[in-house]
């Protein structure tokens, strides 16, 4: 028979950064510039490549769903965030909280395999250059629906076995969004089997994604490595740089945190880096590092220069 004195948990209290609480406001305008930034730089990269023609290849396409996934990953958690730091309401629903969960996981999930489906858009453009445009063409909406499937899926399982446990207090969970292992670990039931789940669902997600990704960089080096134009490898190697170091970001915090969760206190600091750090640094490291962007993103400002004269006349 069951505890009927138990408390039942309805509501859960994000600490967030209170240990930090003379830098709240300091904190909220950091976060709220950051915010700003990564919605308009993603925003601006996606419209770019749309209004464009010479944009119009698998390449951006896959960037610009990668731009529009990084602005949803990043609502999912700093508005939340925001009013914490400056209203101090920590306070989120059992509902809310697991709801929450179950969106940063799936747009997480997503982002690991639409990093992959670029990894291999990269590799078989390298590979096979000849086929690559005629190929891609027809296959490159399936391909970016394809992580969407996996992340509503996958994301599922681990949301589903922690919100089965029983929570009966303490309710606080010292991150600024609710995850996983600082929940399980606030179960008064045993959260082996949740923790198991997370485990395996994190090697499916994160793991293998990261494994294929450097199989296919292997690859793609020894490849290009065979190119005798010092010219050719140049520009093989500049169109896999950018995707690179964003892969490099993401799939190092995000190893470290789920395939293996602790729930300690630098989780916290390594959420960071892929909830705010990575979606903020994207839209720099696509413009800044790709010559065909950045003429599209000039030759812009130069039309609207010219057309806002016209007219000031």
């Amino acid at each position: 028979m069951e505890d009927v004195n138990s408390t039942v948990v309805t509501e859960f209290i994000l600490l967030a950064f209170e240990d930090f609480i003379q830098f709240q406001m300091l904190l909220f305008i950091a976060c709220l510039l950051i915010y700003i930034t990564c919605i308009v730089g993603n925003m601006v990269i996606f419209l770019l490549i749309h209004i464009d023609a010479k944009l119009h290849t698998p390449m951006y396409y896959f960037i610009s769903r990668f731009a529009i996934l990084e602005i949803v990953f990043v609502s999912n958690v700093v508005p939340k965030l925001l009013d914490i730091l400056i209203s101090g309401r920590n306070r989120i629903s059992f509902v809310a909280c697991f709801l929450q969960l179950y969106c940063v996981g799936t747009t997480g999930t997503v982002e690991c395999y639409l990093l992959t489906v670029m990894a291999f858009d990269r590799h078989f453009a390298i590979t096979n250059p000849l086929q690559y445009l005629v190929i891609m063409s027809q296959w490159c909406t399936r391909l970016a629906i394809f992580p969407w499937i996996v992340g509503l899926v996958a994301s599922s399982i681990p949301t589903i076995s922690t919100a089965s446990l029983k929570f009966c207090g303490p309710n606080k969970i010292d991150r600024f969004f609710c995850d996983l292992a600082p929940l399980q670990n606030l179960a008064c039931s045993d959260p082996s089997i949740s923790n198991l789940m997370t485990s395996l669902t994190s090697i499916f997600v994160v793991l293998i994604p990261f494994i294929l990704i450097i199989g296919f960089y292997i690859h793609i080096i020894v490849t290009v490595l065979k190119i005798k134009s010092v010219e050719g490898k140049r520009k093989a190697f500049s169109t896999c740089s950018s995707h690179l170091i964003v892969s490099g970001l993401f799939f190092c915090a995000s190893f470290t945190v789920y395939v293996k969760p602790s729930g300690s206190q630098h989780d916290k600091f390594l959420a960071l880096i892929y909830t705010f750090v990575t979606p903020l640094l994207n839209p720099f490291i696509y413009t800044f590092r790709n010559r065909d962007v950045k003429l599209v993103f000039f030759r812009v400002i130069r039309n609207s220069r010219a057309l806002l004269k016209i007219r000031c006349k």
